[in-house]
């Protein structure tokens, strides 16, 4: 077990909500050991009155104490009375004296984890504890940077001890491009002007036009300068510049995009300020969007060539049914059929970003096109589907819908011809083969032989030589025909 949720499963001492809460708290953990510099480990209380690990973050910008990951240890015995102390009160505790961890001076704080905040008269009940383990071995004289970085990180560290942060209203967002402390951090006192603004900070505002210093000023106002009037900007750019909610949003000045993720600061409910993280994300969204360009247009070209297929099926209808040979008729139908095949898939691709489809979704609209030969004179043949065969990436998918089309439509075709009966079709797929069996109740394999017809010869291609599969023809003469197909799922994990 290594994650928070198995951890705290095993312990069976949180409610749900708690270890949502835990997830949420352990999610800021890199901002947290950023601004403290220091590491930074969640436990939580077992059974029997100890306290394991749950989670563990290193600081970017500083040295680790903790060469080894210690999420499922146990607290150790020197940390243990200071852990201990501060689940029980609900009060911050910090280290008397420097601690001695493997021979490096430390100095200990013990935060309680709390969900929600007491009521007057009442003490907030804690379900875990987080603790702050600064290196003091690389002690240096710290800088205006550090100071306000630190002090940050003891406005956030009361905040958890009182229930107010991470705060539960916060909308969930991609880790991606999510702006960090070293990245570039504002902090703006209750009426939003700037108090300290990074070097990173202020660098990521003068590539978007602003050429002065950034403290003293209104972060609102100064937005408002680089921002052009023309560009439609996030409603939500407001609150996060102010720093009154807890949300994240992009600005966007001179073909540079900054993210910013603003974070309330409270002391017991009284808002003090805000800290505004900054990351210049351009390259970033500039890779997101020729994803997305190249996403529409490989959409669009699948869209075409479905669209190709369906008219090439028309042609061959029509010229179908102005042949007057048989045989001929017979040919063109077939290839209409395959060519209709290929064409669901293409059109599966269409509709959806990925490069993978849902097969049961193709293979559904593939048994439609059986239909048309199941309706042949004094032939009257059901088709019915097992299993599941799940998500295929589309190279594959087009062959084995092919392949499909060819073997239900000999079933009706040659196995049910002239009388009534049923076609089964089971999946059945394990992580490492998908089994395709084809059943049919008709007139079976005449003396055992297997066809020579150009259908299986397309099947066994198919098969075999794009999928890298297996199919066996199975029956006997008037007892039906079994056709099992097995493929390899290897190439499902490249």
């Amino acid at each position: 077990m290594s994650t928070l949720s198995d951890l705290a499963q095993a312990q069976g001492c949180l409610a749900d909500d708690d270890v949502e809460w835990l997830h949420r708290l352990a999610g800021d953990g890199q901002l947290l050991a950023d601004l403290a510099s220091a590491d930074i480990v969640i436990w939580i209380a077992t059974a029997d009155g100890s306290f394991v690990a749950v989670a563990h973050t290193r600081p970017s910008g500083a040295a680790t104490l903790f060469y080894r990951d210690i999420v499922g240890e146990r607290v150790r015995p020197q940390w243990r009375t200071q852990v201990q102390g501060a689940f029980a009160e609900a009060a911050i505790v910090d280290s008397a004296n420097p601690d001695w961890f493997e021979e490096t001076p430390t100095r200990v704080r013990a935060v309680p984890i709390v969900r929600m905040r007491a009521k007057d008269g009442e003490t907030a009940t804690p379900i875990g504890v987080l603790t702050r383990h600064t290196n003091l071995g690389e002690a240096r004289t710290p800088s205006r940077q550090q100071i306000t970085f630190n002090e940050a990180a003891d406005d956030l560290f009361g905040m958890i001890s009182g229930g107010e942060f991470p705060d539960p209203s916060a909308p969930t967002s991609p880790r991606r491009g999510a702006p960090r402390a070293s990245d570039g951090l504002i902090r703006i006192d209750v009426d939003g002007v700037v108090t300290f603004a990074s070097p990173n900070a202020l660098s990521a505002f003068n590539r978007m036009g602003f050429d002065e210093e950034l403290e003293g000023e209104s972060l609102v106002e100064v937005t408002t300068r680089i921002v052009p009037p023309a560009r439609q900007v996030d409603e939500s750019l407001p609150v996060v510049v102010t720093g009154r909610a807890p949300w994240r949003t992009d600005v966007e000045a001179r073909g540079v995009t900054v993210s910013l993720r603003a974070i309330p600061l409270k002391d017991h409910g009284t808002r003090i300020g805000a800290i505004v993280l900054c990351r210049d994300v351009s390259e970033l969204r500039h890779q997101e969007q020729e994803l997305i360009t190249k996403d529409a247009t490989i959409r669009e070209i699948h869209h075409r060539v479905k669209n190709n297929l369906q008219t090439v099926a028309s042609l061959l209808r029509i010229q179908a049914r102005r042949t007057h040979s048989e045989e001929a008729r017979d040919a063109l139908t077939q290839a209409m059929r395959r060519v209709e095949s290929i064409a669901v898939v293409h059109d599966t691709l269409a509709g959806g970003l990925a490069q993978k489809v849902d097969f049961d979704e193709v293979f559904a609209r593939v048994l439609k096109l059986v239909a048309e030969v199941a309706s042949a004179p004094n032939t009257r043949a059901r088709t019915q589907s097992t299993g599941r065969f799940g998500v295929l990436p589309s190279e594959y998918a087009t062959p084995l819908a092919l392949a499909l089309t060819e073997v239900v439509t000999n079933a009706v075709e040659h196995g049910l011809a002239g009388q009534e009966g049923v076609v089964t079709i089971e999946a059945q797929r394990t992580d490492e083969n998908l089994r395709v069996i084809v059943s049919d109740t008709g007139h079976g394999l005449p003396e055992g032989r297997i066809g020579q017809g150009l259908g299986t010869q397309i099947i066994r291609t198919l098969i075999q030589g794009e999928l890298g599969g297996t199919i066996v023809w199975q029956g006997a003469d008037g007892e039906g025909t079994v056709v099992t197909i097995d493929l390899p799922m290897r190439w499902m994990k490249g």
